[in-house]
């Protein structure tokens, strides 16, 4: 993406002082967003009339606005620094869904609440990751580089994850084969192909370019909407299920911390920088709710829990972010 902001030669000032502004605010209005939207459902029945092909919609304008961020059309690239990307790999693919498998044993026996905390655990971030990458003191080019194998790889290994984890115990095969999996393909391949043409197009022409840049305004702005959209509708179902939440406030930041010192270790067995090393752990800790969000939004009745539990998850990874961007460069990679 960098390659052809400088092929347009056109000043990005304006731009990225808007998108720093979005983005260092984003915590805020997601909570906003939340909190607006539950006040509005308990206090009216606004939420029973809003369309589903509203929230599919805005779903799949935010994951094709995402797309058009990472730069899909550069994913060799990636593939020169071998011991950077043996961490991110080793980390998010292996390490991480291990610890996953064993935080979710300490869960009530919920198959829902299972799920959520598997499809949002499982699925490394690729767009606020190299935002507080950036602000954490990372290497923000290494991230951004990053970005379309992490998504690549994520959603080939998913289905995989939930047999792995749940398919024996649960028949998720079957629940995979008839709803997540069309989810999958319109509401994610589609927008991926999308964005990758649309960055094949930016290659020469200097129109797609600006769009691109618009598009890197929009994905916390939907997001906020989305998650006031989802908030409101969502109320009975928090209603229902305020005992079975109560577990991820240990369960979440627990895996926060569990990322942060993953990360400090592979760090050390891959010989990184440290610059390098906390680009690894901000890629640990950061999960990618929304992507999945639809995913869950697909499932029948019987799993909505999931929901809920990611945006749970997605609330406390923010703030957890928070406290990363003071413990990890200070404290856990510090400057040598």
């Amino acid at each position: 993406m960098a390659d052809m902001l400088r092929m347009a030669d056109i000043p990005l000032g304006y731009e990225h002082a808007m998108r720093d502004v979005i983005e260092r605010h984003q915590v805020w209005a997601y909570l906003i967003a939340v909190v607006f939207g539950l006040s509005v459902d308990w206090t009216s029945s606004l939420g029973d009339s809003v369309p589903d092909y509203l929230i599919w919609g805005l779903l799949g304008v935010l994951l094709y606005a995402t797309f058009t961020q990472t730069p899909l059309t550069h994913l060799s690239d990636m593939f020169r620094d071998r011991r950077f990307m043996g961490a991110l790999l080793t980390g998010n693919f292996l390490v991480m869904p291990a610890i996953t498998a064993l935080l979710i044993l300490a869960l009530p026996d919920n198959d829902a609440l299972k799920l959520g905390v598997l499809l949002v655990l499982l699925m490394p971030c690729t767009d606020w990751f190299v935002t507080f990458t950036h602000l954490g003191k990372g290497d923000s080019t290494r991230a951004i580089a990053a970005t379309p194998v992490l998504l690549i790889a994520q959603l080939g290994l998913l289905p995989l994850y939930l047999w792995l984890f749940m398919g024996n115990q649960f028949d998720v095969n079957l629940e995979l084969g008839r709803h997540l999996l069309p989810a999958f393909g319109g509401l994610i391949i589609v927008p991926l192909i999308l964005a990758f043409l649309t960055e094949k197009w930016a290659e020469n022409s200097r129109k797609a370019i600006g769009f691109i840049r618009f598009m890197g305004l929009m994905p916390v702005p939907l997001l906020t909407v989305v998650l006031f959209i989802i908030s409101m509708t969502q109320v009975s179902q928090i209603d229902s299920t305020g005992s079975l939440i109560w577990p991820l406030m240990i369960l979440f930041p627990a895996y926060l911390l569990a990322a942060a010192l993953v990360g400090k270790a592979l760090r050390r067995v891959f010989r990184l920088p440290v610059e390098t090393g906390r680009t690894v752990i901000f890629s640990l800790g950061t999960r990618n709710s929304f992507v999945v969000l639809p995913l869950a939004l697909s499932m029948p009745e019987a799993w909505a829990v999931a929901v809920v539990v990611i945006v749970v998850q997605s609330l406390l990874e923010l703030f957890g972010m928070m406290l990363y961007l003071r413990w990890v460069p200070s404290r856990l990679l510090p400057d040598t």
